[in-house]
């Protein structure tokens, strides 16, 4: 017989499950990985080191791309992060709004992952499931930031503004017929929180839907029971945090554990796997979706009945009403050196971290006085989780890598940050 050896194969970058940045080096005994070196480096955005040469507050739209999948939960580590500096807290509502935001910015990160997890594996209609209801969310971005992803919207002392009073529309054109507008526009009658509690509403049915594609289905099944397995032990020495560890049976959660803005006051459930594998951490995902609507409806409920400041009233730290820096000069003069100087922070360092959809996501902060931090580490989720990559495929096979990137919900942008 001809002797038969090791080789090795390129996985990435340009594999549509390695996001077009990861590339793995495989050792192949055939069809079975013997060893994954994960490189990164394809994708360096220096975004700790552009932080120390920026004002503080200019640094938060820096925060949404790292992970641009969850935009505004990255900005709140960093935001609270600045809080903790500045001794500051946001008033009641602007904290309410936040929880609010986080919990529709997990349910469009977990739809995202399922759509293109689905893909990898090869089940197409999921994919098309999710995003028409990632849509909706996206429109809430667009409604109270004014743009559909990076949204800059967490700011130092609060938010950027209120919730709006009315939905943008659709509009006939030669694409949509009167019929087609009107029908689209049937819950964008009243305020943000109405479109946002028909969305609720009819959430459970749509993610009824994805779990009668996917949780019995034989192939989905075949392809992700008994695939990635990590113990709950191993999975605490890994640095594993989110839905990665929950997968694995250890319910861990910083909206419980360690609580911040008003996670204490929220009625929810932590879900937690048994297996550990790629099936699991998938049932984990679905069950933290209807999680998330449940925190929603809680927030809508409570920011209809409470109206107040959503930022506070600091002239240093917030910017003046536009038509009083119109009229006048002392506003003016706050406006122009909020935001071309924006403000000192005391000296010292805070480490901040927040329940990202992904896991802990970390921003350790620190301060010389000035107005730039001296230095910014982030402490991203998906970071750990990739450096477990070759534990996790060894002994499995090449098809299975696909299927192992998907369960870890990779985003580069946090990674190789």
């Amino acid at each position: 017989m001809s002797e038969i050896r090791n080789f090795t194969l390129n996985f990435g970058p340009q594999h549509p499950a390695a996001h077009g940045v990861l590339r793995l080096v495989l050792e192949m005994d055939g069809e079975v990985i013997e060893r994954a070196d994960p490189h990164i480096g394809l994708l360096h955005r220096a975004t700790e080191k552009l932080a120390e040469s920026k004002p503080f507050n200019q640094s938060i739209g820096y925060m949404d791309r790292l992970d641009y999948v969850s935009m505004m939960c990255n900005e709140h580590g960093y935001v609270l992060a600045m809080e903790k500096l500045l001794g500051i807290e946001p008033p009641l509502r602007a904290q309410y709004i936040r929880v609010m935001f986080d919990e529709v910015t997990r349910i469009l990160n977990h739809l995202l992952w399922l759509g293109a997890h689905g893909l990898d594996i090869g089940a197409m209609t999921a994919f098309l499931y999710t995003f028409r209801e990632r849509e909706d969310l996206m429109d809430c971005y667009e409604a109270v930031s004014g743009t559909r992803m990076h949204a800059t919207y967490y700011r130092p002392g609060g938010v950027y503004r209120d919730l709006p009073e009315q939905m943008p529309q659709y509009e006939t054109s030669k694409w949509h017929s009167q019929k087609d507008v009107d029908r689209k526009n049937t819950d964008r009658q009243g305020s943000l929180l109405d479109f946002l509690e028909a969305f609720t509403e009819r959430f459970p049915g749509c993610v009824d839907e994805y779990e009668t594609l996917l949780t019995d289905n034989r192939i989905w099944k075949q392809r992700t029971v008994g695939i990635g397995v990590v113990s709950p032990e191993r999975a605490m020495q890994l640095g594993f945090t989110g839905a990665m560890l929950r997968g694995s049976g250890i319910e861990w959660d910083l909206r419980k554990k360690q609580p911040y803005e008003v996670y204490d006051r929220m009625q929810f459930d932590i879900p937690v796997g048994v297996t550990g594998d790629c099936y699991d951490r998938y049932l984990v995902r679905v069950e933290e979706m209807r999680q998330s609507n449940r925190i929603i409806r809680q927030c809508i409920k409570w920011l209809r009945n409470n109206q107040g400041p959503v930022m506070l009233d600091d002239a240093k730290l917030a910017p003046p009403r536009r038509e009083t820096m119109k009229a006048d000069m002392e506003a003016l003069i706050h406006h122009f050196k909020l935001f071309t100087e924006g403000f000192c922070v005391p000296a010292g360092e805070a480490y901040a971290a927040v329940e990202h959809p992904k896991g802990e996501f970390g921003i350790y902060l620190v301060s010389d006085g000035a107005n730039k931090p001296y230095r910014l580490k982030v402490r991203a989720p998906g970071f750990a989780h990739l450096s477990a990559m070759d534990e996790m495929v060894r002994g499995h096979m090449l098809a299975d890598v696909v299927a192992i990137i998907g369960t870890q919900d990779i985003v580069f942008g946090e990674i190789d940050r």
